[in-house]
């Protein structure tokens, strides 16, 4: 692929099929999402203005709330629409390809790489998306990476309440063993960590310290489960508010990373 080319079908998925801009506000598990993945940052995030590169940021959910908390935001991201969309958000955007972003060396105090990882099937262009992450990095800055679970899907489809169906049966099976979703229906082509997997390959790329985080905890697919088989929102329900509380209590016991549904790698730049 060349510089801010991506897949075809995960090109298609995110202008015709998704609007990326509502996923985080519109259901329980993706506000769920949304305030997890916000706390977890705010632990580690520097003084506001810090530089903060959104790598892959899309239409700029992140970037909105980060530039809302004082930070100096760059968003570049391979979708047109994304970038069109945040344009709104008080962040500088650009077209690019986090496996050769423009800016320069040492230039950025935080970088996050919060979607790219799971649209990269091929490990080789993972370890370039993390090496050019390091490269732009200050030393001892942050690096935020996200994965989605290996075992997301599995509990996704058994709240959709259609896992027992054999065609779901054999596409989540299939998904389990490769830990690839090929793209051909529903979601676009993904590739699924393990905690492990995630960690192993942020430290790869020479960054310290690395603590793999899940970010929606293990009670996600109960919110899920809930509105789409009762069509209730359950945003501001108190089942919402207990699973928010599992996800806090879960962080300490890394067995339950399996069954979050996005993980969150944390680590640095060495100094």
């Amino acid at each position: 692929m060349t510089s801010h080319e991506v897949a075809p079908e995960t090109l298609r998925f995110y202008n015709e099929t998704i609007n990326e801009a509502n996923r985080l506000t519109t259901t329980a598990d993706g506000r769920l999402e949304l305030l997890r993945t916000q706390e977890l940052l705010r632990r580690y995030l520097p003084l506001a203005p810090a530089r903060v590169l959104d790598v892959g940021g899309g239409p700029g959910v992140h970037a909105r709330w980060l530039v809302e908390d004082g930070y100096d935001v760059h968003l570049v991201g391979p979708v047109p629409r994304h970038i069109q969309q945040a344009e709104s958000t008080g962040a500088t955007v650009e077209l690019g390809d986090t496996r050769q972003l423009g800016a320069e060396e040492a230039s950025y105090d935080v970088v996050l790489v919060l979607g790219p990882l799971y649209h990269l099937l091929d490990r080789r262009d993972r370890d370039r998306a993390l090496a050019e992450a390091y490269r732009v990095l200050k030393p001892g800055g942050l690096l935020a990476a996200a994965g989605i679970n290996r075992y997301a899907s599995l509990f996704e489809h058994t709240a959709f309440a259609h896992l027992h169906k054999e065609p779901m049966r054999k596409n989540i099976g299939a998904i389990l063993a490769t830990q690839i979703h090929d793209g051909r229906k529903a979601f676009t082509q993904a590739y699924f960590h393990s905690g492990e997997q995630l960690h192993d390959e942020v430290t790869a790329a020479g960054f310290t310290g690395t603590e793999v985080f899940g970010v929606e905890g293990p009670a996600w697919s109960l919110l899920a489960a809930v509105e789409r088989n009762t069509g209730l929102p359950c945003q501001e329900s108190s089942l919402f508010e207990s699973a928010l509380a599992a996800a806090r209590l879960a962080e300490p016991y890394p067995e339950l990373l399996a069954a979050s549904s996005h993980l969150l790698a944390v680590s640095r730049r060495p100094a």
